[in-house]
């Protein structure tokens, strides 16, 4: 009994001691700063049409709403475009960890070519911003595939059901400079499985720029623009590079995003290569996006 006795208290006396002495070399030891991450370097997953290097929280899901109005050039009658159908686009996004972002979106209202898309992405971010600069910038890539699910315009016109998918895949780069100012670039590539002559080409590459400026709690000037960087079809001149300015406006779990815009089209898979309005011809209109977020 007594030696079970000299081991038990020999026992506790090691525990105590030993946590003591974690906890004193951990606090003496410790050289290597937790990270702090830059946080909101822009307040929404989109710029205006872009996506921006910014995923959802933790088990948290996006539901969003987009409009694109008629031209300002329309003129009174049509109320500057605002008289009229507008398309739209609905979607829904969710992230499990903070990282990993999945969507999906219906485009629909716009007659012709453009109506009725599909459209998914997942959306990852590779790096993030560290406020002591020991990471610089923040990286996310994102890759989405659209489906149209329109009728034929002309027949035979999809001859296979591959016929009616597209795809693009994006890299984001961004810094947030200050509490105010950020910005990103990011180099985008699609792909059309089915193009209008047979000349086209298939691919379009294309480079987006953007900024935001935060000049109040809740009220940002965005503005962003996209290059097309290669000439894909022999009708290049009917097609411009999208470029909007507009306005974040935060409201507690809701961003309103308000801009003027010369894209009519909802999609990476359409603004990047059928623009065809023009900022220098006065084509342009009001766009807006909605964005609530959930957190579960």
């Amino acid at each position: 009994m007594k030696y079970l006795f000299c081991v038990l208290l020999s026992f506790f006396y090691l525990k105590g001691f030993s946590q003591d002495d974690l906890l004193k070399e951990l606090e003496a030891t410790e050289t290597t700063p937790v990270k702090e991450f830059s946080l909101a370097t822009f307040k929404s997953t989109r710029l205006i049409n872009t996506h921006t290097i910014e995923s959802l929280g933790k088990r948290a899901w996006d539901l969003r709403l987009s409009h694109r109005f008629g031209d300002f050039k329309s003129g009174f009658n049509q109320f500057f475009g605002l008289d009229g159908g507008a398309p739209m686009k609905i979607a829904a996004e969710f992230s499990v960890d903070g990282r990993l972002t999945f969507g999906v979106g219906r485009i629909f209202l716009i007659e012709g070519q453009y109506s009725k898309l599909w459209e998914g992405f997942a959306k990852y971010r590779i790096l993030r911003q560290t406020t002591d600069n020991r990471m610089p910038v923040s990286l996310t890539a994102v890759a989405g595939m659209g489906i149209t699910s329109r009728k034929e315009l002309y027949p035979n016109e999809f001859e296979f059901f591959t016929s009616r998918m597209s795809y693009f895949y994006q890299f984001v780069l961004a810094r947030k400079f200050s509490k105010a100012l950020s910005f990103q670039i990011s180099p985008i590539l699609v792909h059309k499985n089915l193009v209008v002559s047979s000349t086209d080409k298939n691919d379009i590459w294309a480079l987006a720029l953007g900024g935001r400026w935060k000049f109040s709690r809740s009220v940002a000037l965005t503005a962003e623009y996209t290059f097309r960087m290669n000439k894909y079809t022999n009708t290049f001149n009917n097609y411009h590079n999208s470029a909007g300015i507009g306005v974040d406006i935060e409201t507690g779990g809701h961003v309103f995003q308000v801009f003027i815009v010369n894209s009519q089209q909802l999609s990476e898979l359409q603004f990047i290569s059928d623009t065809r309005s023009s900022w220098s011809k006065g084509d342009i209109r009001l766009g807006f996006n909605m964005s609530r977020v959930f957190a579960f």
